[in-house]
């Protein structure tokens, strides 16, 4: 059987997101990240459907009843009761691949990033989604350890990821680089794993995903995160991750189109003053679009204007992220894209193409 991680500009059905709990850590933040979350899930209907967890019954029909007034249409917005720890979709969500023509969602382990946090809800909450009957192509359980932001895809067999994730013994400890590599080629189908070795956000949670660092904008072109302030601490590893960029070979040889993102000022969380992780690569592309998280910051501009030529043809929508980074996360990991054909009939009507 032949599997093709698809990659993120594949036609999609819908984006997937977990609304946040007052039990969880967003309990101090409550009113910003619903506030946050709602401006995403509209920006995104109005290209195609939502899928959103929620925590229970009583903000299902606060949620149908908010969005009917900000205007989303009811075709385009689909929720279901799931348990789960905390938002970021990106990595307990499931991993769709193709396999012989037919879509299929990879169901991997998630340990909170190498149990930094707990997690057993979230890791359990694909499942569900599934036992719901929420997704039309089969779900697959994976028996190893891997979040979604931390790998990135051409689409035509190339794989970007870090060393600092995928090696890291808090993950799969089992595995050396060797059989990480086996594992994705047999897994997504890949020919090719580039692995930064460099790279990294103060505030980061994950072990430096890559989806905070670097992503293919198409096959032929990667954004990336780039440091100006040689004061800044961050200077020295992303000047070393530019430079692995750009030795960097596409599979027929030729060097990658490289789209440097600026670098914002610095972010602190006003609580106890430790950096928040910035970033403009964790972008979401969706269908004829890409929403963009900025901070209120000079550079945002820049970084739209950056994302616009990388995606020509593609609306670029800014999404205020400065409450998302508060819990040291970015718009990209609050969010899963759900190719099309992964969601039943009931969820596709209205649909774009």
């Amino acid at each position: 059987m032949a599997n093709r991680l698809l990659p993120e500009w594949h036609p999609q059905d819908a984006v997937q997101l977990t609304w946040p709990s007052p039990a969880s850590d967003w309990a101090p933040l409550l009113e910003r990240i619903e506030a946050t979350m709602e401006a995403l899930a509209v920006a995104i209907a109005r290209y195609q459907s939502v899928l959103i967890a929620v925590p229970d019954t009583a903000t299902r029909t606060h949620l149908e009843q908010r969005f009917a007034h900000l205007g989303v249409e009811a075709s385009r917005l689909r929720l279901a009761v799931v348990d789960a720890d905390d938002t970021w979709t990106r990595d307990h969500g499931p991993i769709a691949v193709e396999r012989d023509g037919r879509l299929v969602l990879l169901d991997y382990i998630f340990t909170g990033w190498g149990g930094k946090f707990e997690a057993g809800r979230d890791n359990r909450l694909t499942r569900r989604l599934a036992e719901a009957g929420l997704y039309a192509c089969p779900v697959e359980s994976r028996d190893i350890v891997l979040e979604g932001g931390a790998i990135d895809t051409d689409g035509e067999g190339t794989l970007l990821t870090t060393e600092a994730c995928l090696l890291n013994p808090n993950r799969n400890p089992q595995l050396d680089r060797q059989a990480v590599e086996a594992l994705l080629m047999a897994d997504f189908g890949v020919e090719r794993v580039l692995w930064l070795a460099n790279g990294h956000l103060e505030g980061d949670d994950t072990d430096s995903h890559v989806d905070t660092l670097a992503r293919f904008c198409d096959p032929a072109t990667i954004a990336y995160v780039r440091c100006d302030d040689e004061t800044d601490p961050h200077y020295p590893a992303l000047a070393a991750m530019e430079a692995e960029l750009k030795a960097f070979r596409r599979a027929n040889g030729e060097p990658y189109r490289l789209v440097p993102l600026p670098w914002p000022r610095p972010c602190f969380d006003p609580m106890d003053g430790h950096r928040l992780p910035a970033t403009y690569a964790n972008f979401l592309i969706v269908n004829s679009a890409v929403l963009v998280p900025v901070y209120g910051d000079a550079a945002d501009s820049r970084a739209l204007s950056a994302l616009a030529d990388a995606f020509p043809g593609r609306d670029i929508v800014p999404i205020d992220c400065l409450s998302v980074i508060r819990q040291h996360g970015s718009l990209h990991c609050l969010t899963m894209q759900l190719p099309r054909g992964s969601l039943n009939a009931a969820t596709q009507q209205g649909e774009t193409p």
